[in-house]
């Protein structure tokens, strides 16, 4: 079971514009999924970050993403943006979730450098977007090999909160009733 005391969550590049280039994962289902997530920071406290790419206009993010002031970074990495890494590092929270668009570039190598750091790393698949279905898997196989988990919101939520009776258990099967 994991202890959600011990995860973090990073919401990476969930922009507009990029959200709708995904082609593995639809928008409307990505959003559904960070949508969820939103409400699981609500119902069990969990720390987050927004990492963001530069972007004309800014970096704006859907809706759906906690409210947070964004990290913009200048490379596919989040690890490699200092601040980021610091504030991510501050919270003594050894688990990185992580989702985003693209699951090929900013998930891949933000995953295997937090592995790389001596974190532990789940990636949510069903709030990830990739540009090709190859591509994506291809990704998601090296976070595997490199030691890193990869599930979905419904089971990651179901590994921290085992019983729905609970106040904190309703608003968890509340939220993820939310992905039927």
């Amino acid at each position: 079971m994991l202890n959600p005391a011990s995860v973090q969550l990073v919401f990476a590049d969930l922009q507009d514009s990029i959200v709708e280039a995904s082609a593995t994962n639809s928008a409307s289902s990505i959003r559904r999924s960070v949508k969820v997530l939103n409400g699981l920071v609500a119902a069990l406290d969990l720390p987050f970050t927004v990492s963001a790419a530069p972007r004309p206009g800014g970096p704006g993010t859907i809706e759906e993403v906690p409210e947070g002031e964004p990290y913009v970074r200048t490379g596919a990495s989040c690890w490699d943006d200092t601040a980021w890494r610091a504030a991510v590092l501050s919270m003594s929270r050894p688990t990185l979730v992580i989702c985003g668009v693209t699951t090929e570039m900013v998930v891949l190598r933000t995953a295997l450098d937090a592995l790389e750091g001596g974190m532990a790393v789940q990636v949510l698949v069903d709030a990830c977007g990739g540009i090709t279905r190859r591509t994506e898997e291809a990704a998601l196989r090296q976070i595997e090999a490199a030691g890193g988990v990869v599930t979905s919101v419904a089971g990651f939520a179901t590994d921290m909160v085992r019983d729905f009776t609970t106040p904190t258990g309703r608003q968890v099967i509340a939220a993820l009733h939310q992905l039927i």
